[in-house]
């Protein structure tokens, strides 16, 4: 039995530009953390008693003979991928709802592939996590989703991700007090406005004319690095805000399904009860809403957005991790699936 433990992420700048399209012509550069906020992955090989070989537990539950039969994306072309040969049962958990603009796809991509190596034996890099997770979402299963999601499920923490020209994916991790991290804590906000969408189809509605859109880009991207400087100075911790402020207002000028009229007035009331920036998460259109307020006003902000769900996290540094390995049940099974093939050869002999 393995568990998987992926954290969930909050993209604070730059996110657009870590699109394959763009940053291979132009480069991409995103200021994100990861929080403590988890996908659980829980596998085992399945004994061979059961009906079914394959046993995927999510918001459905598939009971499968062959992998072809899969219906989930990830779980069916990761398989593939790891070239499991034995039969698996997956149960995926989360703490965050799905089609929230908090990374979940590339999450559960992330802590599946980290479960299913642990289950052959294998412990692999948070390097290795992260591309493999890319080539899934991207090439195999030509999903239309960035690169920031997977590298910081694989990694954890708060890092200046660079996106090369040549496809090379670098990860530096941001280096502040421990003072000025509280202090960029406590003037988050995370609200989850209960509109599900589906981040790769807002991302179509944009992607394929990012050339078309380079300033916006420009001004995203370069956002990244002012954002970096105000942490690593004594500024005003508010200019941060305001950063994001700027920032959201180049986003949404990317696509008209970015935002909605019910996003922009959740987002007006709270620049009027006291937030100074704000955002929302992933692609956009719903999910979750970031906003950057003084510790004074967040009260006024929360009786403001009273019919959100407000949602305390902290800040998470570990990244994608296994947290349970049971070895003996795996053999258990592996003998189990022995005897049985013992057996059918002894009824094929008599």
């Amino acid at each position: 039995m393995i568990i998987s433990r992926t954290p969930f992420r909050i993209s604070l700048f730059g996110g657009g530009t870590d699109y394959p399209e763009w940053y291979r012509k132009h480069g991409g550069a995103v200021l994100a953390t990861t929080i403590d906020k988890y996908c659980y992955i829980n596998c085992r090989y399945l004994p061979p008693f059961f009906e079914h070989r394959y046993c995927i537990v999510y918001a459905k539950v598939e009971h499968c003979q062959t992998i072809d039969e899969i219906v989930h994306p990830a779980v069916r072309e990761a398989l593939r991928f790891l070239d499991i040969q034995r039969g698996v049962e997956i149960h995926h958990d989360a703490d965050i709802p799905a089609r929230s603009g908090i990374g979940s796809s590339s999450t559960f991509t992330v802590g599946l592939l980290n479960a299913l190596y642990a289950l052959k034996g294998q412990m692999v890099s948070k390097h290795r996590l992260a591309t493999e997770s890319v080539h899934l979402e991207q090439d195999v299963l030509k999903e239309t989703v960035g690169s920031q999601d997977q590298v910081l499920a694989a990694y954890g923490g708060l890092n200046h991700i660079l996106f090369h020209q040549n496809g090379e994916i670098s990860v530096a991790p941001i280096t502040v007090g421990a003072d000025r991290m509280r202090d960029l804590a406590s003037h988050l906000m995370l609200f989850y406005t209960g509109i599900k969408r589906t981040a790769s189809s807002i991302a179509e509605s944009f992607v394929n004319g990012l050339d078309d859109r380079r300033r916006q880009l420009r001004v995203i991207k370069d956002l990244v690095d002012e954002s970096i400087s105000i942490l690593s100075s004594d500024r005003d911790i508010l200019e941060f805000g305001e950063l994001l402020h700027e920032s959201w207002l180049a986003k949404r000028s990317l696509s008209t399904s970015v935002s909605n009229s019910e996003v922009d007035e959740m987002y007006e009331e709270a620049r009027v009860a006291g937030a100074v920036g704000g955002k929302l998460l992933g692609a956009g259109g719903g999910g979750f809403l970031l906003l950057f307020v003084p510790p004074s006003k967040q009260r006024d902000v929360r009786e403001r957005l009273n019919t959100l769900i407000r949602v305390p996290f902290k800040f998470e540094f570990s990244g994608s991790q296994i947290i349970f390995c049971d070895r003996e049940e795996d053999y258990a099974a592996e003998e189990s699936t022995r005897a049985a093939q013992s057996i059918r050869a002894f009824r094929e002999l008599t």
